[in-house]
């Protein structure tokens, strides 16, 4: 009887042990799951794209990006040099970057990347202006590392030849990389257009450079491979044809993701992208870097939609 008692002591013992090793493995999923989702609200920036129309007509000081970013609920910005030509052909480059850093420090906003738009085109086929743009990239590499921020996003248009084109782009992006080395600044293409929208030559690129600091910005958006004409922008003649398999392949290099988004249903949802798809590859591929919420359409006020990208972005990010 003794034993008896003694057996079933150590089983209501084992038990208790079991119930509470069970209760604090599921109050750790908990937490875990609590500290990601800190984590995704904390690692979501805006770019300044997002505001563009409002910046060209003169509603929006561009300098008070960071003002309508706290607004907005963001903690983090990404910066687009295009939207301040008139302001560094009027003040010049330096005191334009002396600005973004007052204004992003007054309103506590954290500079992730710039966008760089106007200093040339790094695949571009003649060695002498390829040369040009090497150099004018120089400085934003320096205001990037003023800033605190991590990376720069370039431009890889170059050319309709697609052998010109890795090899113009490897030499463009390689020189860049070395000097964006010292800076510990990375160097980021962006699936824009052209060759660059195409994985499938941006990414053995890539590899062949093999510099930690040289990487892709993942865009949801821009996967028009050639155009009808021989322009930067215009009519598509050609999409890459699988925007989520060419997506899961710029993450494997990714530094840098920009969730573009169009156009909303009555339900909040993208009518013309799949973000549940889009953000099931970001998972996977382990990236814990800065998603940006780039809202590029009409039907909606820019805040709003940068509103509804972001509550879009987050519906996904914390669910399973």
């Amino acid at each position: 009887m003794k034993h008896f008692f003694v057996i079933l002591l150590s089983l209501i013992a084992l038990n208790f042990l079991s119930c509470n090793q069970e209760k604090k493995e599921e109050n750790l999923k908990k937490d875990q799951k609590e500290i990601a989702k800190e984590n995704y609200n904390s690692k979501i920036s805006l770019a300044q794209w997002s505001l563009h129309r409002e910046i060209e007509t003169g509603k929006l000081n561009p300098f008070d990006f960071p003002k309508v970013a706290k607004e907005l609920g963001f903690s983090a910005v990404e910066w687009v040099d295009q939207l301040y030509k008139k302001e560094i052909d009027s003040m010049g480059f330096d005191a334009v970057i002396e600005r973004w850093k007052v204004e992003s420090e007054k309103y506590g906003i954290k500079n992730v990347l710039i966008m760089v738009d106007g200093a040339g085109d790094l695949s571009h086929s003649d060695k002498t202006k390829r040369d040009e743009a090497v150099e004018m990239h120089k400085k934003y590499v320096d205001a990037a590392d003023y800033l605190g921020c991590h990376a720069i996003r370039v431009n890889t248009f170059g050319t309709f030849d697609a052998d010109e084109w890795v090899e113009n782009t490897y030499d463009g992006l390689k020189r860049l990389s070395e000097y964006a080395a010292n800076k510990n600044i990375s160097v980021l293409a962006e699936n824009h257009g052209w060759y660059s929208s195409d994985p499938r030559l941006l990414i053995p690129l890539i590899d062949k450079i093999d510099m930690k600091n040289c990487g892709t910005l993942a865009d949801f958006g821009n996967w028009c491979i050639k155009r009808t004409k021989d322009e930067n922008w215009g009519d598509c003649a050609e999409e890459y044809p699988d925007k989520y398999e060419g997506f899961e392949r710029l993450m494997t290099k990714a530094q840098a993701v920009s969730a573009k988004a169009y156009e909303f249903d009555a339900d909040g949802n993208e009518t013309t992208l799949d973000f549940k798809k889009f953000i099931q590859t970001i998972k996977k591929s382990g990236y814990d870097g800065y998603i940006s919420v780039e809202y590029e359409h009409e039907t909606l006020d820019e805040r709003k939609g940068i509103l509804a990208t972001k509550a879009l972005l987050l519906k996904h990010l914390n669910t399973n």
